[in-house]
Parts: structure tokens; sequence; C-alpha cells
């Protein structure tokens, strides 16, 4: 099991598993759950989740906590507070189908994020691999027709999504500042203190304007996934696979999101795969081997 957890590339993968769900969840129960409650009451099940492993730390680890409290927000208001919000905000007024695709922009953006602020450059055989991999991408949200992929527009929604894309970049190139000598458990619920600060204030707003939550079955089952599943464990996977292979490498397995998000809707839903997904989710494979496979030195 130890080596199974201590293989960046597999934590990434599940990461990317629990994030497709995330939006599908996201989409389904956004009648019966208003976006800051859903992004609030996740980050309420991730902390009660990650409290007990981070607690230990806490005396021994405060010093080095606490003189890098400008990274912790930075971090916390982006990685925990941004992107799930802007997504679930996004979820509201556009499509799953578009929400996937300027999701898939995050290696882009990543990348360029990586170079801007650390100079940091990809090799050919990397470029290559994310040009094919967005491809496979393309492929599946755009159901193989160059038409729909051309006839793309934004709406209110793809907007947020667009911030969301952002923020996202910022934080997994900012987890290089990560302050060191902080365990991994304690440094998530330090994001997630942050995280929940900044969404407080907002998710009183959202009760005042009468949006609460319609409690029943989907909804308590769907927080409980977004806390567990894309919360906990999601963001325990991200942060570690990221600090093992690198930011932009890392952030290529958000390619994988529209391959599982067809799996997923093929066995829950009933929707039939066509060939244009097996096309896209070879070349996303294909994208992500040549990106992460071994270079001569």
């Amino acid at each position: 099991m130890h080596r199974l957890t201590a293989n960046p590339y597999l934590l990434l993968t599940l990461t990317a598993l629990f994030w497709s769900g995330n939006m599908v969840m996201g989409r389904g129960i956004r009648a019966d759950v208003p976006p800051i409650a859903l992004a609030f009451w996740r980050w309420i099940i991730a902390l009660a989740l990650v409290a007990p492993l981070a607690l230990p730390h806490l005396r021994s680890q405060w010093p080095r906590l606490r003189a890098a409290w400008p990274v912790i927000v930075v971090l916390g208001l982006l990685g925990v507070g941004g992107y799930n919000t802007f997504a679930y905000l996004a979820l509201q007024h556009t499509t799953a189908t578009s929400a996937t695709l300027l999701n898939s922009f995050i290696p882009i953006a990543t990348i360029a994020f990586a170079f801007l602020f650390f100079g940091k450059r990809l090799s050919r055989l990397e470029t290559a691999g994310v040009v094919v991999s967005l491809g496979g991408v393309a492929a599946i949200v755009s159901r193989g027709s160059l038409e729909i992929l051309l006839g793309f527009t934004l709406n209110t929604g793809d907007l947020w999504m667009l911030a969301a894309v952002t923020v996202w970049g910022l934080y997994t190139v900012g987890l290089q500042k990560r302050p060191e000598g902080v365990h991994p458990m304690l440094l998530l619920a330090a994001f997630t203190v942050v995280g929940l600060l900044a969404l407080t204030p907002a998710y009183a707003w959202e009760l005042s304007a009468g949006r609460t939550i319609n409690l029943g079955w989907s909804a308590i089952g769907g927080i409980l996934y977004t806390g567990i599943f894309p919360g906990f464990l999601g963001y325990v996977f991200y942060n570690a696979g990221v600090a093992a292979v690198g930011p932009a490498r890392g952030s290529l397995f958000i390619h994988l999101m529209p391959v599982f998000a067809t799996l997923l809707a093929a066995i829950f839903l009933d929707e039939r795969p066509y060939l244009y997904h097996f096309v896209g989710i070879a070349l996303v494979f294909a994208g992500i081997y040549l990106t992460t496979r071994r270079q001569p030195a």
C-alpha cells in the first residue's frame, strides 16, 4: 500500500478521477446546493478529516508555519478559497462539456506561470506531449466535430471557469514555494483554514440572498463526496504528486478528467461511448506518456 501511495503518477491519476466526479456532482446537485454553500461545507468536511492528522505536528512546526504565513495565505486563498468556488459558480451557468474543455487548459496556464515566475521551460518531447494530450481533450469534448469546436463560445459560466483555471495554475506553481519542513497534513489544514475564512462572509451573503441547501439524500451525498474525495484525498494526492514531479508535468494529469468523465457517464448514466471518445482517450494517454517518460541525460 505504501508503494502504491508513493507513486506520484498514481496519486495524480486518482486525483483526476476524484475531480472528474466533483465536476459531475457539482453540476448534478446545482439545484439543491448553491455553489458557495457546496464549497464551504466541502471544506468543513475536509478540515474535519485532516485535523486529526495535522494537530500532532502543530506544536513542533508552528514556528515554520508562522514564518511562512504570506505563502500560506496566498495558497489557501487560491487553492481552497478560489478554484472550487469559481468552478461551482461556473457549473451554475455552463455545461459540463464547456467546463471540462476550459478546465483542460490548466496545464497550459501552469506552464505559462512556471515560465513567467521561475523561468522553467519544457523540453520538445514534453511540449509535444502537452499538445497531443490537449488534442485528445478537444476530440472528446467536441464529439469529434470540428464544427462544434470552432463554434465554441463563452458565457458567464465559461468566464467563471477561466477564472478557476487561472487560479489553479497559480496555485500549482505556488506549491513550489511551500514552506520546507512542514508536514503535508498540517500544510493542507492551514490552507483549508485560510480558504474557509475567505468563504465564510461569501457564504453569509449567499444565505442572506435566500439561497439555502435543499436537504435530501442527493444533496447530503454530494456534499460528503466532494468533502472526502475531491476535497481531502484529492488535495493530499495532488500536492504530493506535484511535489514529486513538478507543476508542469503534474498539471498535465488534469487532461485525464474528460477521460474519466466519459467512463463514469458510461457506467453510471448509461451514456454510450462513441469512437471519438476512444480516440481522445488514446491521445490523452499518449500525451501523458510523452511528457512523463524518462529522457536521456
